[in-house]
């Protein structure tokens, strides 16, 4: 439907329809790309880490897992996945944030509906007391990630570094294209019982 290039530091926003995908291509290798999710006609409704890991048991994000919103719903699936490990803990930098606000205040959003972001590409590892490090070399040249919108999705990005990282933010490629609906035996439908669940509860919400 259409594609471009976001430049290192900078932000995006789009309603991504039901029934289309976003697929988010690392140009360089290093890249991160800071997201946040909302459902366009409500967005009171918007995603939550911790219903996201709890519910598929998880502490990374990769292929076949979904992203939940805090009614229960599916916001995204994610089908395509070269990377392997994208992380939903670390948060956003100084000027990540900055960038969110900037563009959440062009949908009438501001300060007060950020939430968890989730950082694709980047990885960060976990030691056993507790302390947290960014995993050098996680994503390559040419990795990418795609997310299926199962909602009408307002989707802000960011390209600026992850907080833990030590080098400089680099550019991505988006494009948008047409999906099919998910199907019966969809493999994040099926990767965990609550995905079923959550998937009837989108259905419902559309029917």
């Amino acid at each position: 439907m259409f594609e471009e290039t976001i430049q290192p530091g900078a932000s995006w926003s789009h309603v991504l329809k039901r029934g289309t995908a976003l697929r988010i291509t690392d140009l360089e290798g290093g890249a991160n790309v800071g997201a946040l999710f909302y459902n366009f006609e409500c967005p009171t409704e918007r995603y939550n880490m911790p219903d996201t890991l709890k519910a598929q048991h998880i502490a990374r994000l990769t292929k076949d897992f979904v992203l939940y919103s805090d009614m229960g719903r599916i916001l995204c699936s994610i089908t395509e996945d070269s990377v392997g490990w994208h992380d939903p803990l670390g948060g956003c930098s100084t000027a990540g944030r900055d960038s969110f606000v900037v563009e959440l205040e062009k949908w009438g959003l501001g300060p007060r509906d950020l939430v968890a972001n989730v950082n694709f590409f980047s990885r960060i590892d976990v030691a056993g007391d507790g302390a947290m490090s960014y995993h050098e070399g996680n994503s390559k040249a040419g990795s990418a990630v795609e997310l299926r919108a199962e909602m009408n999705v307002l989707t802000i990005l960011n390209t600026c570094s992850h907080p833990l990282a030590q080098h400089e933010s680099k550019r991505v490629h988006l494009a948008v294209r047409k999906v099919a609906a998910p199907a019966e035996d969809d493999a994040c439908r099926l990767s965990r019982p609550e995905n079923g669940r959550g998937f009837i509860l989108t259905e419902r919400y559309y029917a």
